[in-house]
């Protein structure tokens, strides 16, 4: 047994599973990296990783990391006002079409003074100032600027880039700025543009070296484009207002983004965990830190052991990077014939034969915190000394699903 699984055994002994970890080990080693990378600039924690507020209390106590970045506005309200606050600073990086919450947002005085909203066009200004019409005397509502980030070498029709903001240039730009501050109740209080092109999506895909230098060249150009218009773009909205930052970035390209003066901060989260979507980038290396267990329970031939469960595929495209990935013992893979299953999971490769029933294979998931939704708790060992350290809640586990 290789010693990393010898002390993932070592420190969960005790437990039933299935059932998923979290190795503080690994997650602080992964916050140091992630802002060694950050050229010194602070780091906003994206909560939609992490997905547990105790997790997200660790991380804001380490160095370099201040403010969460929120997934939804329900889910902000619930971190700003239930129990002691995490931060007197949550940005919300989607906008939200929840008039309700926008109501509850607008008559919680301190919830207005720590929650920032996104926005990308007039309706949503709309949205949130007739929310402030309704509660008078309250303290304005926050509002930043999502600006898109794609790279559009001939135009609209060639687009590399998450399809998020219609707002893109500094005029466009300084519309928006204007809209929000001559509305009565609402105050413009940053920029966001965030680069998914570079920050997620791994520059060193496996068996495929020459796509992955064409990626390369395509995000070399991408990053000096976006970092000369997010410089204009600031400029421009700084002309209308006094903005409080600028954030981007994100775990895969921390180290580029971070060089940018424009940008007063950045943000990360799927780094802390490192899951195995993660692996494929040459800039940084990372130690898995969120792993769940599943128990063999069959031995349908002598080259196959079936686990229970672990059919907990991750958003994005339908591809084969999706699926959870057998990670110890090494050498196991899916049936070609079944993948991984809603309730099994026949696993095989060398390793399979010489599991047994009850042993445990440990996976890890394509992304970060969409684990969490499949787990009520996570159990926080450390694998440099092999012990347990305590259970505590994700999102699900404290009774909350967000989306």
């Amino acid at each position: 047994m290789t010693t990393q699984r010898a002390r993932l055994e070592s420190a969960t002994r005790g437990l039933q599973p299935p059932f998923a970890v979290v190795d503080l080990a690994a997650f602080r080693a992964n916050a140091a990296a992630l802002t060694r990378r950050a050229h010194g600039r602070p780091v906003r924690v994206v909560s939609k990783s992490l997905r547990s507020r105790a997790l997200l209390r660790t991380a804001l106590d380490l160095p370099g990391y201040a403010g969460i970045m929120a997934f939804t506005l329900p889910e902000a309200l619930w971190l700003a006002t239930d129990g002691e606050p995490l931060s007197d600073d949550i940005l919300v990086a989607y906008p939200t079409a929840d008039t309700d919450a926008l109501a509850r947002l607008a008559r919680a005085p301190a919830a207005a003074r720590s929650i920032t909203l996104m926005v990308d066009s007039p309706a949503h200004l709309d949205m949130i100032a007739a929310a402030a019409d309704d509660a008078p005397g309250a303290p304005p509502i926050r509002v930043c600027l999502d600006i898109d980030t794609s790279w559009q070498p001939l135009g609209p029709g060639l687009r590399m880039g998450t399809r998020r903001s219609p707002v893109r240039t500094p005029a466009q730009a300084a519309a928006l700025a204007r809209a929000t501050v001559d509305r009565p109740g609402l105050e413009l209080d940053g920029i966001m543009a965030y680069e998914g092109q570079i920050a997620g999506v791994g520059d060193a895909p496996p068996g495929r070296p020459l796509y992955g230098r064409l990626l390369r060249t395509i995000q070399r150009a991408s990053a000096l484009e976006l970092a000369q218009r997010r410089a204009a773009v600031v400029h421009a909205v700084r002309e209308v207002a006094d903005i409080r930052f600028v954030n981007g970035g994100g775990t895969g390209s921390l180290h580029t983004t971070g060089r940018e003066r424009a940008v007063t901060e950045l943000a990360a989260g799927s780094g802390l965990y490192h899951p195995h979507l993660f692996d494929h980038f040459r800039a940084f290396d990372g130690r898995p830190a969120a792993l769940f267990a599943l128990p063999v329970v069959r031995r349908p031939a002598p080259g196959t052991a079936t686990v229970l469960g672990g059919g907990y595929p991750a958003s994005g495209p339908v591809d084969r990077y999706r699926p959870p990935v057998p990670y110890l013992p090494e050498n196991l893979s899916y049936s070609a014939a079944e993948g991984a299953g809603e309730v099994q999971t026949p696993l095989t490769g060398k390793a399979a034969r010489d599991l047994s029933v009850g042993d445990r294979v440990w996976m890890r998931h394509a992304k970060a915190g969409e684990l969490c939704e499949r787990f009520a708790v996570l159990h926080l060992i450390d694998s440099d000394t092999g012990t347990y350290v305590e259970a505590v809640p994700t999102y699900r586990g404290e009774g909350r699903t967000f989306l």
